[in-house]
């Protein structure tokens, strides 16, 4: 090979090592820009009612997937500040009689849902049935109304929640692995939270969990009632099927499915 030869090559070679790099470079800074940031009026319920307990299952392995789930990037409940600050005027009024609200899940991005489907169609995978959906068999959570493309979490205004009887006891860590109780088992037999007995585990496929379900009496339904009751004074509708479920209306927004994720960064308005 020639030297203008050799110069030739060495030119060449560099302008492709320059087309490699600018290749793989570009999307991840372009992809690092354009991560979706919440409206301005999105906020972390602590910064407006810090005295309600949370337990961001999703973000954690103890949910019925069995691993933390897309988008939850914190243990964080992230809420339209009228939702939130319809919680905090519950809260208050919880306090007074001996009670602490507690919320398992708020807003829930669009790929969060999105694992949920993913997961649902994967027959196979059944790690955590026994305890989340011991009577469900996994080929009916599309037709029964327990997995769907949509929720309405994903538009900021809605909750998941129970109440926690005053003073709180700490809430047993979970272990992968560990054995599995049927979230319709007594309430002494099944994962211990410290919330007060509400007739199933929280997310519990199965139809002892609709709120007004008749199996369902005395304190159990006391308990119901009386987190029912007070949120409902204050403007959510309970979802009939799942006790834990309820929705601040009017809603922010009633027709956007947001996918920023569950984290302090994707914030944008003031405390």
């Amino acid at each position: 090979m020639t030297r203008q030869a050799r110069d030739t090559w060495a030119r060449r070679m560099v302008t492709t090592l320059a087309a490699l790099l600018a290749v793989t470079t570009v999307p991840a800074t372009a992809h690092a820009g354009t991560e979706p940031k919440a409206p301005a009026d999105f906020v972390a319920l602590n910064s407006v009612a810090p005295t309600i307990l949370e337990e961001i299952r999703y973000s954690t392995p103890h949910n019925f997937v069995g691993e933390p789930i897309d988008g939850y990037r914190q243990p964080l409940c992230i809420l339209t500040r009228p939702a939130a600050q319809a919680l905090g005027k519950a809260q208050a009024r919880l306090l007074s009689q001996g009670y602490s609200l507690k919320v398992y899940d708020c807003y829930r991005p669009q790929r969060a849902v999105d694992h949920f489907v993913r997961w649902a169609q994967d027959l196979d995978d059944q790690a955590m049935k026994a305890e989340f959906y011991p009577n469900v068999d996994k080929t009916r959570l599309f037709a029964d109304g327990y997995i769907a493309e949509k929720s309405g979490h994903s538009r900021g205004s809605t909750v998941d929640l129970t109440l926690v009887r005053l003073p709180a006891r700490p809430t047993h860590p979970y272990h992968p692995g560990q054995p599995l109780v049927p979230c319709t088992a007594p309430q002494a037999e099944r994962f211990p939270d410290n919330s007060v007995d509400m007739g199933t585990g929280f997310d519990c496929f199965d139809t002892l969990s609709h709120t007004a379900d008749p199996r369902v009496q005395g304190a159990q339904r006391a308990n119901r009632t009386l987190l029912a009751s007070t949120l409902e004074d204050l403007g959510f509708t309970n979802l009939a099927e799942e006790w834990w479920h309820y929705t601040f209306k009017p809603e922010a927004y009633p027709d956007t499915y947001f996918d920023f994720p569950v984290s302090r960064a994707s914030l944008t308005g003031s405390p």
